[in-house]
């Protein structure tokens, strides 16, 4: 599978990058390679394995995770307690996106 410049150049502009001709071309061979190991995967034969929902297991004493434990929600004005500026129960945050 090859990929072109061109949809090297529209996944670059949904992520809004602007590459040189030489990142064009280094991201063209690498999501290349990055595909073609997705084909060799596919060609794996999965039948009678069942799908994993997860990739954690049931390790007993070895798990690695906490208790998952309730705890109350943080509310509005406690989250907003030290906010640079507060403002109607949000975050003022400057503009980032010039689009």
């Amino acid at each position: 599978m090859k990929i072109t410049e061109k949809e090297v150049r529209y996944v670059a502009d949904l992520a809004n990058l602007r590459l040189t001709d030489a990142e064009v071309h280094k991201f063209g061979a690498d999501l290349d390679e990055i595909l073609e190991h997705i084909d060799k995967l596919n060609e794996i034969d999965t039948t009678g394995i069942e799908p994993m929902a997860q990739v954690l297991f049931d390790s007993g004493d070895m798990d690695t995770l906490r208790p998952d434990i309730p705890a109350p929600p943080l509310g509005n004005q406690a989250a907003l307690a030290n906010a640079p500026q507060p403002g109607t129960g949000y975050f003022k945050v400057p503009k980032v996106i010039e689009r």
